[in-house]
């Protein structure tokens, strides 16, 4: 058996690729199904087909709420202050700072959390991260 992909379901596509993109995530491959009425978009943080998330698009408009509801997706980072400011330069709530360098969390435009996790050690606590609090869900 192997893990192949995680499925979110986004309402604003473009949004959407836009934070992924932010994360350092790169398009792998697209399906537009025009009977189904839906856009599948894959992502992968790594060139060597490792596992996925796939963007589910439906076109015609729904609501989704609770993207909590199904957990978060996590991924290793080279530098989590580094991204976590471009992250918030960006306008993106850091809701979980990263206090001890290790872990952090963000949502995404359609609610799923996000873990980040420092690859190796902890980094050395700093500012402004070291006294920032928690800000909303995580």
């Amino acid at each position: 058996m192997r893990y192949l992909h995680t499925m979110v379901r986004v309402t604003d596509l473009n949004a959407s690729l836009e934070f992924y993109n932010m994360l350092g995530l790169k398009e792998t491959r697209r399906k537009e199904n025009e009977k189904g009425r839906f856009t599948l978009v894959f992502l992968s943080a790594d060139e060597d087909n490792g596992p996925e998330l796939e963007l589910t698009w439906n076109w015609d408009p729904e609501s989704y709420s609770g993207g909590r509801n199904f957990g978060h997706l996590a991924y290793r980072v080279d530098d989590i202050y580094d991204l976590c400011q471009r992250l918030m330069d960006s306008g993106v709530t850091i809701n979980r700072p990263p206090r001890d360098g290790h872990m952090a969390f963000v949502r995404s435009p359609d609610g799923i959390s996000v873990e980040l996790l420092q690859q190796g050690d902890n980094l050395a606590s700093a500012e402004p991260w070291a006294s920032m609090t928690n800000t909303g869900e995580w």
